[in-house]
């Protein structure tokens, strides 16, 4: 017993030992970029204002370590010219690339490809889980999907019509909205599901396709739908209908918050973007650092970047009429650098 004290004693000591010591030097020094080292954020649909708050956060947190970040993508909703525009990303050298991919599996050659030639890839927002991607930032879907079904029941009743609108391929918008469907089918069978029609977050498909639901089911009585874009469609093909329809979306647009704030949508879901963005820096800057991680792994056996994060949850907001005006893109930017 004497002995086991003592062992345990001197295991005690050696392990405040280890806690309290210095940092390796090497990781100290690593944590700050050299004179142009460059990270880039790439998007599809560039123009959208969801980017702009994820691009300040991951702006912000670059310039605390030193770095340049570079905002990059495509205007269009087409994998093909967002795979281009990460091709030419890569020309740049960068040092790592944040990326929204439109679509998961196109995706997942160019990205091993990058950190195959020593960069690192990090994807946000939406994902493409079979590549060498070493971290993914997202809200979390489900629970957005589990929330919306909550509150349309609690404002509805357990039994009713809805619908959805999405855009099939793009795996944070697909997820919202299969997550809803399988709760409501698990948990309120009596709310029935009586459209779904995908738009692709044009808001012209989506007009179209919110008049086409109505013709056919003129007591609908709730709409989900996985991002604004569409939304703005949606809310404007009910407005003409005079129908009264309880919308909820994912994400906010200036147009839809005004929505909003006229009761024509009842609330949006919206992903933390700033956080998104700052986290997403974060991650991005410690794959392509990977000597400053020491993780009590077998990395150095292995070869493999010890950066690897499967998923971190920015969280998620609920804007409604009264919380509205914290949402203001135009207040957010106020003595901010847009470029």
């Amino acid at each position: 017993m004497r002995n086991l004290l003592m062992s345990t004693a001197f295991s005690a000591v050696a392990i405040t030992a280890a806690i309290t010591s210095a940092a390796p030097a090497s990781a100290q020094d690593t944590l700050a970029c050299e004179p142009g080292e460059t990270y880039v954020m790439n998007v599809m649909v560039s123009s959208h204002a969801y980017w702009v708050p994820v691009y300040q956060g991951f702006k912000q947190a670059a310039e605390a370590f030193g770095c340049e970040t570079i905002f990059s993508g495509t205007p269009d909703y087409d994998i093909t010219k967002q795979i281009a525009s990460f091709e030419q990303d890569l020309v740049k050298s960068p040092a790592g690339i944040l990326l929204h991919p439109m679509q998961s599996d196109p995706f997942i050659e160019p990205i091993n490809r990058a950190i195959a030639d020593g960069v690192s890839v990090v994807t946000f927002a939406a994902d493409s889980p079979k590549s060498n991607r070493s971290a993914y930032i997202t809200s979390d879907n489900r629970a957005e999907a589990k929330f919306a079904a909550e509150e349309i029941v609690s404002q509805l009743g357990e039994n009713g019509k809805y619908a959805v609108l999405e855009n099939p391929g793009q795996s944070n918008h697909d997820l919202r909205v299969t997550a809803l469907i399988d709760y409501m089918g698990a948990n309120y069978p009596g709310m029935e599901l009586v459209g779904r029609q995908a738009t692709n977050q044009d808001s012209n498909a989506a007009y179209r396709a919110t008049a086409s639901i109505l013709q056919a089911n003129p007591e609908l009585d709730a709409l989900w739908i996985p991002e604004a874009g569409s939304a703005e469609g949606a809310v404007a093909a009910v407005l003409e209908a005079d129908a009264d329809v309880l919308i909820m979306h994912a994400d906010i647009t200036p147009t839809t918050l005004e929505h909003i704030k006229a009761g024509n949508i009842h609330m949006a879901l919206n992903p933390n973007q700033g956080i998104q963005g700052f986290t997403g820096f974060l991650a991005t800057f410690l794959a392509a650092r990977p000597e400053a991680i020491d993780p009590f792994n077998d990395y150095k056996v292995s070869g493999a970047n010890p950066m690897q994060i499967p998923f971190i949850d920015n969280g998620f907001a609920v804007i409604t009429q009264e919380n509205a005006d914290s949402f203001d893109l135009n207040t957010y930017m106020e003595g901010r650098d847009p470029s």
